[in-house]
């Protein structure tokens, strides 16, 4: 579905659906709503006075104007009470009545802009909202739905005044940008492990570099030998498929730009290696890769949209299996800035994988590092599963400009503590560290971990708890299965940065 920007009134509009929108205990009709009602010869308010829309968010109301107006029906969608709305409401209303559309039949929407007049949204955030919601919401996984499903070729965004048309260009824009993202992460999340290898992500990054201009690199065993990573190449010891190292730059050799680093774990499938898995569930474990697909994803979006940054993304990818060259509990390893870790599990791969990843970022000499892993199920314990990620910080205003863009995009993030507390948790007696500091406290003492190999301002967000949605968990412009979490978040988090 593309998105065009439309000015004047969307009464005149040639699509087949529009939609206009009503607040939860309203009882008349106000603004381009009332005037598609006076169009309609009062239809939209003998809904309301009969009982059959009352606004609350996600209902669809739906009329048939009979010819009073070019279009075939009319969409009615809730936007909840007044005091709740926000730029989350206008997702789940703009999503709602996109799907609802898309059951009757619709080739051609044309919507408000919900929130951007009696809202009294940013008229750009209300833009973007509008259009993430539309986009995000008619996504169906492509396996299990092989026909297609973006059926609806075209939705128009109205804006009467003149002078707002920029603002709402520019929110299409991201929603655009974002939304082609997020199908590629949630894509790639969702495919097999037999089709998602590091092999094939090393040529995804390849793909999105060549039409953006990026500079990609994909390190394999010798490579990452060279470079003295003890850590990541343990965990690729046991796997018959390649490892890649992935290294893709955005706007390389621009040093009057500032560099951002963003990192992605990308374990392919975790078996747990020798400390194997209970076999429920395990296929789950695919997902094990959705932070290097969330980075790829972001990547994609700062291409697309052109962001004024030196961005590198760090992919370290490779699978995690049980074989008789597998590393193993009691090996000691050594990581490439030369400290020593004991292996307690190996079912801890992923912070193995990272620390290579957190040391390789230094070179770059960036003003931050965000790192984004499916590290622990200790931390959907602590924070539930599809409520927020956690976020460990070494640097309170790189903290507070995260939090502040997992609040505008709902891809929320609750700040966890980097305490020193956590480290003698992770001693060894016979290495510098231990991987795993046991049962208690180890979402904290994953994070310590990782610190380790950082000197720069960073940020660990694990998004375990964030990736996978049961289809009992549907919500909105969320489907079940992968919810491609971490790009819009990213986009705006980059886009902000000044």
């Amino acid at each position: 579905m593309k998105i065009h920007i439309v000015q004047g009134n969307i009464v005149e509009s040639d699509a087949d659906t529009i939609v206009v929108n009503l607040f939860e205990g309203a009882t008349e009709t106000g603004g381009a709503t009332a005037a598609v009602d006076q169009a309609l010869n009062g239809m939209v308010q003998e809904l309301i006075s009969g009982g059959d829309f009352r606004g609350r968010l996600g209902e669809v109301g739906v009329i048939y104007p009979r010819g009073a107006i070019a279009a075939r029906r009319v969409l009615v969608t809730g936007l909840g009470k007044v005091e709740d709305f926000n730029l989350e409401a206008v997702r789940c209303a703009s999503s709602s009545a996109l799907k609802k559309a898309r059951e009757l039949g619709a080739k051609k929407v044309a919507s408000l802009v919900h929130g951007a007049g009696v809202g009294s949204l940013d008229v750009t955030d209300a833009a973007q909202a509008t259009g993430e919601g539309a986009m995000l919401g008619l996504y169906k996984s492509p396996k299990k739905y092989p026909e297609p499903w973006d059926t609806i070729e075209t939705l128009d965004l109205f804006e009467l005044e003149a002078q707002k048309l920029p603002a709402v260009e520019q929110g299409a824009r991201l929603a655009q940008a974002n939304s082609q993202a997020v199908y590629l992460v949630r894509d790639l999340v969702s495919l097999g492990p037999n089709i998602i290898t590091p092999t094939y992500l090393a040529d995804k990054a390849r793909e999105i570099g060549s039409k953006f201009g990026m500079k990609v690199t994909v390190g394999d065993r010798a490579w990452a030998a060279e470079r003295n990573m003890g850590a990541f190449l343990a965990v690729a010891k046991g796997a018959e498929e390649p490892p890649a190292f992935i290294v893709m730059e955005y706007n390389p050799g621009r040093p009057e730009l500032d560099t951002l680093v963003l990192v992605g774990k990308g374990i392919t499938f975790d078996t747990g290696g020798i400390s194997l898995k209970p076999a429920e569930k395990m296929e789950n474990m695919k997902d094990d890769m959705a932070g290097a697909a969330a980075v790829l994803g972001a990547m994609q979006a700062a291409g697309e949209l052109e962001l004024p940054l030196h961005l590198v993304a760090i992919l370290p990818c490779t699978e995690n299996m049980p074989d008789g060259r597998s590393y193993r509990p009691a090996d000691i390893l050594t990581a490439s800035n030369g400290k020593t870790i004991e292996v307690i599990s190996t079912d801890a791969e992923g912070r193995l994988v990272l620390a290579d990843a957190l040391v390789y970022a230094e070179q770059f000499k960036p003003k931050a590092v965000v790192d984004l892993a499916t590290l622990t199920g200790a931390c959907v314990i602590a924070l539930g599963n599809w409520v927020a990620a956690g976020i460990f910080c070494n640097d309170p205003a790189l903290q507070e400009k995260l939090v502040e863009s997992g609040q505008r995009t709902h891809e929320r993030l609750w700040p966890m503590p980097l305490w020193d507390d956590y480290r003698p948790k992770i001693k060894s007696l016979v290495a510098d560290m231990a991987n795993s500091g046991g049962r208690f406290g180890g979402v904290g003492t994953s994070a310590i971990f990782l610190k380790e190999f950082t000197d720069y301002p960073w940020a660990h967000l694990d998004i375990a708890g964030m990736v996978h949605l049961e289809q009992a968990q549907e919500v909105s412009y969320t489907p079940s299965g992968a919810t491609g979490f971490g790009v819009r978040l990213l986009v705006d988090f980059l886009r902000r940065w000044r």
